[in-house]
C-alpha cells in the first residue's frame, strides 16, 4: 500500500488527484491533506480517505476544521509550520499542488524523507531549482514532473538520451485572449481573464495562463528540470491543447505527447510511475479534429513571455524574484489597482531594481536566500505599484 499526502488537496490538481485514488482506494494510504479557506471539502476529503492529519493553510481556520473533523480519527493543524511538519511525515509519493512560492517548503521537506514528489508547483523550480534538485540526489528521493508540458517532455525522452536533445518545444493554449484584437487588451477585466477555453483550473493560474506567465514559468522549469540550455526551448501557440509538447533530436526528429486536456493524464502517470494504469480521460478521435495548428506567440500580445529568457540569463536567484514579483502583480491585478498588461511591466522593473541591488541575485542558493530574495520582490512590486510608475 502506498503511503501519500497531498498538499494542494482542494485545488483543481488535488481534487483531480483524489478522484484517482478514490478510484482504487485499497491501493493508498492517507497521511496528510493540506488546503487553504474551503474547510468543508478538505475535512470531507480527510474524513473520506482517512488521512492522519488534515492542515489549513489559515491558523484563524484552526476551530472551524477541529469543529468540521470532530468525532473522526483525523488530527487538525493549520499554519505554514504545520504544513512543513506534516511534509515530515513519512509517505512514499507527495503531490506539491500548493499555487506559489509556499509550496517549496513541503516540497523540500518531502524530498528530505526521500519520497517521490510530483511537482505541480512551478513555482519551486523556478525560484530554486538547483536547490530542489540537489536536495532530491542528495536523499535518493525522485521528482516526477505533473505539469501537462514537462510530463509530456518526460515521457517523450524515455529510454533517450538528454545530450542528444537538440530542442524541446512547449505548447501553450493562448489562454483567453489569444483571438483578441491587441488594442483591446488593456481593458481586460478579472473576469474576462478567468475564463479559459480549454483547461478548467483555479482563477490564478487561468489569468497567468492569459497572460502567459503559466508559460513563462514552465520555460525556466523546463531548463531546471531537464538540464537543458535556454535557446534549446522553444513555445508554440496551439489553441487545441492536444499536443502538449514535442522534443526534436539532432538527427531531426520530433517525438511528441498527445492527449485531451486532462490533468488526469500526467497525475495518473506521476502517481503509477513506471507503470501505466487505465484512466478515466477522453480517447483521443483524431479523425474528428480534423487538424491541429501551431503559431509562433505574439511578443507584443505576451510581454511576460520574453522575461523568462531574461530570468533563465541573470541565473542565480533571478527565478526567485521574477515569481515573487509575478505573484504579486497577480495580486494588484485581481485587486483592480493596475491593468491586465501592467504586470508585465511591473515584473520586468522589479527584476531591473533586483539588478540594481549589488550582490542580491549572486547569493549562494540556499532556503533562506531564496525565501529572503521572494520576500524583496513582493516588497519591491508593492512600492512599483504604490508609486503609478507602470
Amino acid at each position: 500500500m502506498k503511503k501519500i499526502s497531498i498538499f494542494g488537496a482542494t485545488g483543481s490538481i488535488g481534487q483531480n488527484t483524489i478522484d484517482l485514488i478514490r478510484r482504487a482506494p485499497e491501493d493508498y494510504d492517507i497521511v496528510a491533506l493540506s488546503g487553504g479557506r474551503n474547510i468543508a471539502r478538505l475535512a470531507a476529503d480527510a474524513r473520506d480517505l482517512r488521512a492522519q492529519v488534515a492542515v489549513t493553510a489559515y491558523p484563524e481556520l484552526l476551530d472551524d476544521l477541529r469543529a468540521a473533523l470532530a468525532g473522526s480519527d483525523v488530527e487538525a493543524a493549520a499554519g505554514p509550520q504545520a504544513i512543513a511538519e506534516a511534509a515530515n511525515r513519512p509517505a512514499d509519493w507527495v503531490m506539491s499542488a500548493i499555487v506559489g512560492a509556499a509550496g517549496l517548503v513541503p516540497g523540500l521537506q518531502a524530498l528530505k524523507q526521500g519520497a517521490t514528489l510530483a511537482l505541480a508547483n512551478k513555482e519551486s523550480l523556478v525560484c530554486a531549482g538547483d536547490l530542489l534538485m540537489t536536495t532530491a540526489r542528495a536523499h535518493n528521493a525522485r521528482i516526477l514532473p505533473v505539469d501537462s508540458e514537462h510530463s509530456a517532455i518526460f515521457q517523450a525522452l524515455i529510454g533517450e538520451d538528454i545530450s542528444e536533445v537538440e530542442r524541446i518545444i512547449i505548447t501553450a493554449s493562448g489562454g483567453a485572449f489569444r483571438d483578441w484584437p491587441l488594442e483591446d487588451l488593456r481593458d481586460a477585466t478579472v473576469a474576462q481573464a478567468s475564463s479559459h477555453p480549454n483547461w478548467d483550473m483555479g482563477q490564478r493560474i487561468t489569468i497567468d495562463s492569459a497572460s502567459m506567465f503559466n508559460k513563462a514559468l514552465e520555460v525556466i522549469e523546463a531548463k531546471e528540470f531537464f538540464g537543458v540550455s535556454p535557446d534549446q526551448i522553444e513555445v508554440l501557440v496551439h489553441p487545441q491543447s492536444i499536443v502538449h509538447a514535442l522534443v526534436g533530436f539532432r538527427d531531426g526528429a520530433l517525438m511528441s505527447h498527445l492527449g485531451a486536456p486532462d490533468m488526469r493524464h500526467a497525475i495518473g502517470y506521476a502517481l503509477h510511475w513506471p507503470k501505466r494504469r487505465d484512466l478515466p480521460v477522453d480517447r483521443l478521435d483524431l479523425a474528428a479534429l480534423g487538424q491541429l495548428s501551431f503559431v509562433a506567440p505574439d511578443p507584443a500580445r505576451y510581454p511576460a513571455l520574453g522575461l523568462a529568457w531574461d530570468v533563465m540569463n541573470r541565473g542565480g536567484l533571478a527565478g526567485a524574484v521574477f515569481n515573487g514579483a509575478k505573484e504579486r502583480a497577480l495580486d494588484h491585478f485581481i485587486a483592480g489597482r493596475i491593468g491586465f498588461l501592467d504586470m508585465a511591466r511591473v515584473v520586468e522593473q522589479a527584476l531591473t531594481s533586483a539588478d540594481r541591488q549589488a550582490g542580491l541575485l549572486d547569493q549562494d542558493m540556499t532556503l533562506e536566500t531564496v525565501l529572503d530574495a521572494d520576500h524583496l520582490a513582493r516588497q519591491e512590486t508593492d512600492r512599483i505599484v504604490a508609486a503609478g510608475v507602470v
